[in-house]
Parts: C-alpha cells; structure tokens; sequence
C-alpha cells in the first residue's frame, strides 16, 4: 500500500527543472486531452493537477484540448463538465479551449503527404482480418494484400471514404511501418476510420475520423507542446508518436514523457465501468457523492485544495506503486476542513430528552464559537430549552462498563451547557425508547466542580428549535479493495449494500440558511457538504464528507515510531 508522505517525490518535475537550469528548455508548454466520453476521475486529478501545475511552476502555459476523435462516444455535455471541473479544481488553461477536430484538415493534408510518400494506404481488410493479419506479440504480422496499391489509387480512395462513399469498417487508411516490428503498434497501426457519426464541433463535415494515435502527437506539435505527458500505458505508443512526428512537416517535436497512472483501494477509474453504474441506475448519475469523479467529490464536500494536496502526496514516479491507500485521500481532506470547515451541532437519530426541572417556555443563548481556532468566523447562537434531541447512540438502558454517555442514572455533559442525569426511561407499547427524562444540575455551566467527573460529553440540538434534514451517509461503493482485480469476473458483486445510509436528523438553527456546498464539522459526527443540487427551496440536504477518525495519519505516526525506534536500536 503505498504511503508516501508530502515530499512525494516528482521525476518529471525535476527533469524540466533540470533543463531549465541547463538551458536546454525555455518556455514549457503542457496540455490536458481529455476524451469527451464521460466525467473526469480522481485518475484525472492526479495529470490535471501535473500537466497545469508544471506550468504554473515554470512559468508555462497549460492547454485543455479535447480529443474528440470519436464522436459515437462523445457529448457536449461532457465537454460542459471538464472545463468546469478544471476550473473548479483552481487551473486556468492558456488560451481558448482547443479540440483535436480543430486540426482536422491539417491532419487529413498530412494522411495525403503519407500517401504520397508511400508511407500510408487504403485497407480493404475487415477488423477481424487485420487483428489477425497483425499477428501476436510473438509472431510477426503479415502484410495486407492491399499494402501495395498505387499512390493515385490510395489518394482517390481515401478522398472517397471522405465523402461517405463506403460504409463504416469497409476501409481504413494505415500507416506502412513494419508488419514484423517487435512492437505491435508499429505493425501498420490505423490512421481513419470510416465513421457515419454527427460530430459535436465539426457537424456532418466529416465521414472518417482520425484515430488516437494520429491525431494526439501532431496536435502537440501544432500547439507547440514541449512536454507531452501521460500515463505508463502510452510508453509503447512513443515509437508510433515520434514515427509520426519524424516523417510530417509538422513545425514541432513534442516529447512524450510517461509516469505511473493512480490506482486507489475500493475504486474504479474505468470511464467504461463508471458509465455502466450510471446507465444502471447503481449510483445517482456521475456526480453522486460515491463515485470517484471530481464532480463526484465536490458534491460530497472534498475542496479543490484537499485534491490538489492529495495528488501532491501521491508524487509522480514511472514505478507503479501499487495501490494508493484511500485513507490518504480522506486524510488530505480531513485535514483542510478540520482548519477552515466551522462547527454545529447535529443529531443524525434523534432521541427526546424531557428536562424535568426546567421550567416550560425556559430558554437560554449560548454564544458559541463558530470554530474553536478561528476567530474570523464569528460566533453562532446556540439555544436551550426544556426539550432536546440527543443521538440514539449516546444512550443504553445496559451499558457496559466503559460507557461514559447517557444511561439510567449516569450523567453526562451537555456539549458547551449543563450537567443533566437520566431519571426516567420511556418505552412505546413495543418497548422502544421513545423519550428520555433528566434533571439539570444548574451549577455546572461552563464549569465542572471539584470532586464531580464527569467524563461523557454528547451533542444536543433544541427540540424547540431545531431544524430538520435530510443527512446522507455515504461509505466506499465497493466492499474489497480491487473490485476489477478478476477481469473475468462482474465487479458488480462486489457492490457495498450500504455504501448510502440516509437519516432524517435535526440540526441547530444556525444551519437553517444554509447555501449550497458550505462545509460544515457536526461536532463528534463528521464533516458534511451541503448537497449543490439538493439543497433548494428551504429544503436541507447534507452529505457526509468524511469521518473524524483519520486512520491514514495514525498508521503513519506508527511507522513514524517504528522507524525511530529501528534507527535507536
């Protein structure tokens, strides 16, 4: 399990320092190419936060491009989130949003030079003929029958696939490499594919698409990317890159440096995956609050900051390292919301406490800190009455030894009021708990009397005051740390049945306006985002961020303790 700490170390960081500092490199220029085939992930952040990191710490410029090659699987829609989620997460890219379809008459002059060359021609063979004319990454491949037409057949053929004249998988245009490369994507890898589809930016111009491949690296020498980053996966795809970029005139040599891609226990980063659990119905659409995408983190109250940190903590090698703990995650989120989220009071299974010597109509106003470090965030009214709602949990009829919250007899403070005491246990005919009665101590406010301990504390809202919402309790989607480990098996058995627990909780009244995505501490609960969609029309809805128990930190200050205790030893 990986646990790299905050000096995560950064390779690619280091090399263009590196070349800066000999001079080799001047201005950098980075992109993110994004496929508009679905939302952004946690994968995503991660090269997001790389590609416009560098440029902002050298000084550079970062594009967005989209790489719209495959229009079947692509929609505006989707392009509507990236750039949103880009922005969100605090990058500005350089420019105008750039689309690889913006390149696509260059990119068709360029498959013409190929042809003219006698490095490109029309293919006759079907898909299933070339994955087996290809051969196997043992055997060489063999070249296809149509490999040796003629210059002016190749060129009016593909001029035709152009119009619409064949139909989708009749014909495709191939690069002539080397069908016995050791590299199978040197083995006369495709360059256009026929296809009938509507495109998002250029209409119904096109009737052929560029592949992946063909478009990507000259793309980043029209922009003039000196840094074409990506995931370990490409590393065999740099040879076809730099092939291409060796044999047009394009007016740029981009170099396409690889690192290891982020893999994180109990999630999926497989757009193919996620866009199954949202056409099933499994999760409230690509946003919901359990699905690792960024606009899913942002409704579940992780802040820009927080993701920005966690990918900084991950670091950039080109070893996998394999897993990526999740704690870590909750850890870098915990942690700038435990400095900048205020405090409230909120009871997620309310249970009513009668307070017997308290007059009826009695209330008293605490004034209570809105965070206990943060003074610029004021103070908040916190009111008491008669009637309180306590958590369920903070009550047993039999508890056990070490149970130091409510229960018949026993006291226990009041979060930032009095001392009360169980009297009196009420049941309903089915011999549930149904209400509570307690006295007060009244000399206990704000203070705690020699030889009186009393170590519980809970939280507490007034019944009187109190306002009701809506909380949602969100745990990991799935329940073991690979759920896609077995490619053979569904990923779906391993869905967590209860990864949503919804509760109708009371707050205090302090929360009675508040706006969408404001982040709050419910005392001794958690820390809660209110939903951005949800929260409308006087209605509340909160999403549980993440607990208080941050597990991340305690095991590193246990190895921390292991390895000072190996270096004394």
């Amino acid at each position: 399990m990986t646990t790299e700490t905050a000096s995560a170390p950064n390779f690619i960081r280091n090399q263009i320092r590196d070349e800066i500092q000999a001079g080799r490199s001047d201005k950098i220029v980075t992109r993110f190419p994004p496929e508009p085939n679905g939302f952004l992930h946690v994968g995503h952040a991660k090269s997001i936060c790389l590609n416009f990191g560098l440029a902002e710490q050298f000084g550079g410029d970062c594009h967005l491009r989209f790489d719209d090659t495959n229009p079947a699987k692509e929609e505006q829609a989707y392009i509507d989130a990236i750039k949103e989620d880009v922005s969100w997460l605090g990058f500005e890219w350089a420019g105008e949003v750039r689309y690889a379809s913006d390149y696509f008459d260059q990119l068709y002059a360029w498959a013409q030079h190929l042809i003219r060359e006698g490095k490109a021609y029309v293919d006759d063979l079907s898909p299933d003929e070339i994955r087996e004319y290809r051969g196997t990454l043992t055997e060489p491949g063999r070249p296809s029958p149509w490999r040796e037409r003629s210059v002016e057949e190749n060129l009016d053929l593909l001029e035709r696939m152009r119009a619409g004249e064949f139909n989708e998988g009749g014909k495709v245009l191939r690069a002539k490499i080397d069908m016995a490369s050791p590299n199978i994507n040197l083995r006369d890898p495709i360059l256009y594919r026929i296809r009938h589809a509507h495109h998002h930016q250029t209409g119904d111009k096109w009737k052929i698409y560029p592949s992946y491949d063909f478009a990507h690296g000259q793309s980043d020498a029209i922009e003039g990317v000196t840094h074409s980053i990506c995931t370990l996966e490409f590393e065999d795809h740099r040879p076809l890159y730099e092939w291409f970029l060796d044999n047009l005139p394009v007016p740029a040599k981009p170099r396409q440096i690889e690192f290891a891609r982020l893999n994180m226990n109990y999630t999926l980063t497989s757009k193919r995956k996620l866009k199954l659990l949202v056409d099933e119905g499994i999760v409230d659409g690509w946003d919901d609050p359990r699905m690792p995408t960024i606009s899913g983190m942002r409704r579940r109250g992780y802040t820009p900051a927080s993701i920005r940190k966690f990918c900084e903590m991950i670091g950039v090698t080109r070893a996998d390292g394999g897993l990526v703990d999740i704690a870590m995650l909750y850890h870098a989120i915990r942690s700038d919301l435990e400095d900048n989220a205020p405090r409230a009071m909120c009871v997620l299974n309310p249970l009513k406490v009668v307070l017997t010597n308290v007059a009826e109509g009695h209330e008293e106003v605490y004034e209570v800190p809105g965070h206990p470090a943060r003074e610029d965030m004021g103070l908040r009214r916190v009111p008491f009455t008669r009637e309180l709602y306590i958590d369920r949990e903070d009550f047993m009829e039999e508890p056990p030894k070490k149970f130091f919250r409510l229960a018949p007899g026993q006291e226990v403070r009041l979060r930032n009021s009095y001392v009360i005491r169980c009297d009196e246990v009420i049941k309903d005919d089915s011999g549930e708990v149904v209400e509570l009665r307690c006295s007060v101590d009244f000399d206990t406010l704000g203070k705690n009397p020699e030889g009186r301990k009393v170590k519980g504390v809970i939280h507490w809202v007034s019944a009187t005051h109190a306002v009701p919402m809506e909380v949602r309790l969100y745990d990991n989607l799935f329940l073991v740390e690979q759920p896609d480990k077995d490619k053979d098996a569904d990923f779906l058995e391993h869905l967590n049945p209860e990864s949503l627990k919804v509760c109708q909780a009371m707050g205090e009244p302090s929360l009675a306006d508040t706006a969408p995505e404001s982040r709050f501490q419910f005392e001794r609960v958690g820390y809660f985002c209110a939903d951005r969609h949800a929260c409308r029309d006087g209605k509340l809805v909160f999403n549980r961020t993440v607990g208080l128990k941050d597990s991340w930190a305690k095991v590193q200050k246990q190895e921390a303790q292991k390895n000072d205790g190996q270096k004394k030893g």
